[in-house]
């Protein structure tokens, strides 16, 4: 039993180490695209309603199928790793990078096409018009995204998270006056976000690029590119992506449509508003568990590919009760802080009392959520 406990907390400390950092790494992905909406939220009630409507067209039709395709990274990755095969791990990679790029395309037409596909679902002209000059500049943003979602998955696989720590601290760093002198300086508004948050995602990208391609530490599983390599790996990758894919966005989209059915209410500006905010703070928190989640899907496929299923299933138990205890402190800190919590995205009081409403539901959802980012992975 002793010896059980021992092997335990060396278990706990070797995923803690590895997953305070690479929380913080998804939260500051993240934290890009909330920063914005907070800005714009600043502006008017038109611009948050539309930029939430947005935010959550393009999360529907591209941005949760590149996050959840690249998932096939880690059970890909992680056992490449572990096996030692080396050469594979990059290959992998490459081959995610390349099909990634591949997908953005038909998303991209879906974003032109944003205002013409919300007035026919029936969304408000108004809103439909800001959410569609929103999604165009953020085309650019989808790209970068695909990309830097593979190599995430490539450092992660091999514990390398702290370059990723600060490439994403770096891009936040750069994403903030940046995005502030767009909106309100320079008078470019939902453009100006947009155009911040494209701009953030290809940095984080060139940092990390600059890091795989010049860091001694990635020699080893920095393959060739090897086109004949990259075809045959498809098939593999296709495997593992598209029921990773199903897995995340038919869970994104349960959320997403709580959104676009706000903006056929009878205020949909209010409506919509509110439940941008209330699912910006759920999705922040969601890559909380993610980042536990995902460490814990490195350390099994690690183990797997070593041929130790036992470690394996420790590191399962572990990363839940990490889970389970983060959970409740964040739901129980939230119900406290529900009277508060709007004033970061809206001067309104009627939108900051609604959001207060919508709180003790917020903080059972946390719970849920984090259950089923943990065990997904």
């Amino acid at each position: 039993m002793d010896r059980k406990w021992i092997v335990s907390l060396k278990e706990l400390k070797k995923i803690g180490c590895i997953a305070a950092p690479m929380v913080a790494v998804t939260v500051l992905q993240h934290l890009v695209q909330v920063v914005s909406i907070m800005m714009v939220g600043h502006l008017d009630e038109l611009s948050l309603s539309g930029v939430s409507i947005a935010t959550s067209f393009t999360i529907v039709t591209g941005f949760c199928f590149l996050f959840g395709m690249s998932g096939a990274l880690e059970t890909l990755c992680g056992q490449a790793y572990g096996a030692e095969q080396y050469q594979s791990l990059g290959t992998y990679t490459y081959c995610a990078i390349i099909n990634l790029v591949l997908v953005c395309f038909p998303i991209s037409v879906l974003c032109v096409f944003t205002d013409k596909i919300l007035i026919l679902v029936g969304q408000d002209h108004s809103i439909s018009h800001v959410a569609h000059r929103y999604a165009v500049f953020l085309i650019p943003a989808l790209f970068g995204y695909a990309i830097l979602q593979a190599m995430v998955r490539y450092f992660q696989t091999q514990s390398l998270i702290l370059p990723m720590l600060f490439t994403s601290l770096a891009a936040l760093c750069f994403h903030v006056p940046f995005c502030w002198t767009l909106v309100f300086k320079l008078g470019l508004g939902t453009i100006g976000a947009a155009i911040s948050i494209a701009l953030s995602t290809w940095l984080n990208v060139i940092l990390l690029g600059f890091y795989m391609k010049y860091s001694s530490k990635c020699d080893k599983t920095r393959a060739a590119v090897s086109i004949k390599d990259v075809i045959k790996s498809t098939r593999v990758f296709y495997r593992f992506a598209v029921p990773s894919a199903a897995m995340v966005c038919l869970e994104w989209w349960a959320s997403e449509v709580l959104i676009f059915l706000s903006g056929l209410l009878p205020n949909p500006k209010l409506e919509a508003s509110v439940l941008s905010i209330c699912f910006s703070f759920t999705y922040l928190h969601y890559f909380i568990p993610y980042g536990i989640g995902a460490i814990g899907s490195t350390r099994v496929a690690n183990e797997l590919g070593a041929g130790n299923p036992e470690a394996a299933k420790l590191s399962v138990l572990v990363v839940t009760v990490i889970a389970v205890v983060e959970a409740v402190i964040v739901s129980t800190t939230l119900f406290f802080c529900r009277h508060v919590l709007g004033y970061a995205f809206s001067s309104e009081k009627e939108v900051v009392n609604r959001v207060a409403d919508m709180v003790p539901i917020m903080s059972v959802t946390v719970i849920t959520d984090c259950l089923q980012a943990v065990l997904s992975g």
